[in-house]
């Protein structure tokens, strides 16, 4: 097989392997809440990354010394960091939601992400696209934006009132996954960057843990609720939140980044469904106005970074 030939399998290869994160991900929003309704916001989301961590280092196991000396500071620190910080801005936001349909709400935040990390990479130079990304990505927005601002059932108000009204009710809380949105694209576009083929998403589900717990044993908080079916979640979405970062870990450092991005815009379609049935929230007419926005926008984005 030519040596063109070959990389380009490897390359699919790694995509395919990426966009399984788009699948564990879709699991975790609606988990991710009821797990905290239990345990506490900031203790909830404590327990859940040090499962996941503990998973990823039981599996991969511990990077020895001489592996970190050959990593770039940046990449350890810089993306640690970034990483860290957006896992608690999401997981704290979702705790925080005063109810149910408004950590769904969040979790639409949280997935502006996907539109941003196309944009950063094509800003950055790490992806060529055409002109008509700018529309597709345009779609995914107010597609975004009409599945947030979807409001109480029997409200007849215009969903701009509504997702105004919802931030003023809740402003940490959206402040955090607006946050995350932020955070997330700029690991990823770094950790292409500087990354060089080390897969740190172990070391970083365990700062990401040791801050939390560090968080939860300075503030005063409720004692978490133990019950078999917490314990069960807890562990189910430890697993999808471990094996779909390992997984984006590996596509974005060997894959192509703009078709995981593009395709990362399924995550809040799948992820919003699975949550409303999770956790019993039916969804409006404006949740499947975004839906066919999103997908419209996904597609178009996915053909504009496609070679001519």
């Amino acid at each position: 097989m030519p040596a063109s030939s070959a990389r380009s399998a490897h390359i699919r290869r790694a995509t395919l392997i990426g966009l399984v994160a788009v699948l564990c991900w879709s699991c975790t929003v609606g988990l991710m809440r009821s797990v905290a309704e239990a345990l506490g916001a900031l203790g909830g989301a404590a327990v859940l990354y040090s499962v996941s961590a503990a998973l990823v280092l039981l599996v991969k196991g511990m990077p020895s010394r001489a592996q970190l000396s050959q990593v770039s500071r940046v990449y350890l620190m810089g993306c640690g960091l970034l990483f860290a910080l957006y896992e608690i801005c999401l997981s704290v936001a979702i705790g925080l939601a005063h109810d149910r349909p408004q950590s769904l709400e969040l979790g639409m935040i949280n997935y502006l992400w996907p539109c941003l990390t196309i944009v950063l990479a094509v800003v950055c130079r790490q992806q060529r696209a055409r002109w008509w990304l700018w529309p597709g990505v345009a779609l995914c927005l107010w597609g975004l934006i009409l599945v947030m601002g979807e409001g109480d059932q029997a409200s007849a108000a215009p969903w701009w009132h509504n997702l105004g009204a919802h931030m003023a009710a809740n402003p940490l809380a959206y402040a955090l996954a607006f946050g995350a949105a932020m955070m997330w694209p700029a690991y990823s576009v770094l950790a292409r960057m500087f990354g060089g083929g080390f897969n740190g998403v172990g070391l970083f589900l365990l700062l990401t843990s040791a801050l939390l717990w560090l968080q939860w044993l300075a503030l005063e908080v409720p004692p978490m609720q133990w019950s078999w079916s917490v314990a069960l979640q807890v562990l189910t979405v430890g697993a999808a939140t471990a094996l779909g970062y390992s997984c984006w870990e590996y596509g974005i450092q060997r894959g192509n980044l703009a078709v995981m991005a593009a395709g990362s815009y399924f995550t809040p379609v799948l992820s919003a469904l699975l949550a409303s049935v999770w956790l019993s929230v039916q969804p409006g007419w404006p949740f499947w106005q975004g839906v066919v926005l999103i997908t419209g926008g996904s597609l178009v984005c996915w053909w504009a970074t496609r070679k001519p």
